[in-house]
């Protein structure tokens, strides 16, 4: 496992690749559901996205964590080692990578693996496709309502209600639908 500048209380992403045995993909994704499931009850989890391949048996879990700390316990946790008792013979872990991140880069970054970041202007084109929605929406909704308000706080309200909607919400469920044109593969 590679470990680059992994910092005491500082959000760090880990990406975890698995391969499947030939045939026992529906199984391995009904697992998934469940670990997935157990690992966004503990502490400190941030967010879980697999990505599923077109073609292969590699699967990649992308697992956000709100620090290092947290992260190591998850991965030494009973719980966890219960789960992959479960997929003994139909999967194993082949890689990992744990790396520190701050910022959008994780909506499309998917370090350790070989799965290259999407172009830049697609990865534009759809924070712009999850943004401009909520954007209408709280100019509509929110906006009228805070007009008396002084300009820094009323300023302040866009990105506390933008942010942690796109990164929580919007992004992780926009990137999973139009994976297949985000990532297509290079020799398309």
């Amino acid at each position: 496992m590679s470990t680059t500048q992994l910092r005491r209380g500082e959000p760090v992403t880990t990406v975890l690749t698995w391969q499947v045995r030939p045939g026992r993909e529906q199984e391995f994704e009904e697992w998934t559901h469940g670990i997935t499931r157990c690992a966004r009850r503990f502490p400190g989890n941030e967010g879980v996205s697999w990505l599923r391949p077109e073609e292969g048996h590699r699967f990649h879990a992308v697992l956000r964590w709100s620090d290092p700390d947290r992260l190591t316990q998850w991965l030494r946790s009973a719980e966890r080692a219960d789960w992959h008792r479960r997929i003994d013979g139909v999967a194993t872990e082949v890689g990992s990578e744990r790396q520190s991140t701050s910022g959008m880069e994780t909506w499309f970054s998917l370090p350790g693996t070989t799965v290259q970041s999407p172009p830049r202007w697609k990865m534009v084109l759809t924070t712009f496709l999850g943004a401009y929605p909520l954007t209408l929406l709280i100019q509509w909704l929110v906006a009228p309502r805070t007009t008396t308000w002084p300009l820094l706080l009323r300023a302040a309200v866009f990105p506390l209600v933008l942010l942690p909607v796109l990164t929580y919400l919007i992004m992780p469920r926009l990137s999973r639908l139009l994976r297949r044109w985000l990532y297509r593969p290079p020799d398309e």
